[in-house]
């Protein structure tokens, strides 16, 4: 069925939405990530529509949604009440869903599960960020690196990255251009997908809104290494442990069941992630590292684990499934086996 694009008026903001399947069936709901938007998601929307009523909204910030300012000290929850009240104004709100999370989008179905719990009929979380969310933290438990975050937040991100998504370059002339991040570390090289869906992803990418209220968000000085603070606004900053954590996740009830897909070869949310500047400073790619004991590379994969096993110990129930030879876009890299695992997953739950 072909998709259906809305720019649906909420009691928020007015979210651009794509919408495919037959009204009434089953309901899956999908959240993109940071740099991206529902776009990302067109070809699985296409596979699923046979059987299933799917919607893929563009997060504020993202996409063609209307450029609402991200409330950074509200960690993701800007995103989730956004998600809420997109489901009420497509009555849609009291139906239960199976919603699939990739990156930051993860982390916002976590808190939408946290505030909703009993409308969750199953959670995928694909390639999730940490609950601790990126940067400034060392260990399973979140603790943080320093008592200013720093590390994590506006400051993290590239400006020169920020620049060409602002100037709307569609080229691969610069390194860090949006088609050569995406092609380096959406997917694992040498994955590309097709030209003419490699140009509608980058379409995606520069539809990024830029600024301290969007990406990547203000910024702090700090006294501590690397020198940057998260600040209040924009989108990196929401995904700062200063103003995100999902472990309370662990304690949801009703308990949904959640299936956590990743790729085994992710650069972006790992143990080892090229995005942490632990990692990056622990490589000699940032000058003045202070050392493991100060600023060990944050552990998001096993982060992540810990907050499922606690849920496990209260009564819920995971799995996850590791996607070898694959980067931190499973549904694309491997659609088939993605498709089939969401298939499965949903039989179980509905």
């Amino acid at each position: 069925m072909p998709i259906e694009q809305q720019l649906v008026p909420t009691s928020r903001l007015r979210v651009h939405t794509r919408i495919a399947g037959p009204a009434g069936a089953p309901l899956v709901v999908l959240v993109h990530g940071n740099a991206s938007s529902g776009g990302f998601f067109e070809p699985l929307m296409l596979a699923l529509s046979d059987r299933f009523r799917v919607i893929a909204p563009d997060m504020r910030g993202f996409g063609d949604t209307e450029p609402a300012p991200i409330d950074a000290t509200r960690g993701v929850c800007d995103f989730a009440d956004d998600l809420h009240a997109l489901l009420v104004a497509l009555d849609l709100s009291s139906k239960p869903a199976v919603f699939v999370g990739w990156s930051a989008g993860g982390g916002v179905i976590m808190q939408y599960a946290i505030d909703h719990a009993s409308n969750v009929a199953g959670l995928v979380l694909e390639n999730p960020m940490s609950p601790y969310g990126f940067g400034g933290t060392r260990d399973a438990r979140g603790t943080a690196t320093t008592a200013d975050f720093a590390g994590s937040g506006g400051g993290t991100a590239n400006p020169e990255f920020a620049r060409l998504i602002k100037a709307g370059d569609r080229s691969g002339d610069n390194q860090v251009s949006p088609r050569n991040v995406m092609n380096t570390f959406y997917f694992k090289p040498p994955f590309r997908v097709e030209p003419a869906l490699e140009d509608a992803f980058v379409e995606a990418v520069v539809k990024t809104k830029i600024g301290d209220d969007h990406y990547p968000g203000d910024m702090t000085a700090s006294a501590n290494w690397p020198g940057v603070a998260p600040g209040t606004r924009g989108m990196n900053n929401a995904i700062s442990p200063k103003y995100v954590d999902l472990s309370p996740f662990a304690g949801v009830d009703p308990r949904p069941p959640v299936l956590w897909i990743r790729g085994a070869d992710d650069q972006i949310v790992s143990d080892t992630s090229v995005f942490d500047f632990g990692f990056l400073g622990k490589l000699g790619a940032v000058p003045g590292w202070p050392g493991d004991e100060v600023a060990p590379p944050q552990p998001m994969v096993g982060q992540m684990r810990a907050v499922l096993d606690a849920y496990a110990g209260n009564g819920g129930r995971y799995e996850e499934v590791v996607f070898f030879d694959c980067g931190h876009s499973p549904h694309i890299e491997q659609h088939e086996r993605f498709l089939a695992a969401l298939r499965n997953f949903a039989a179980l739950v509905f």
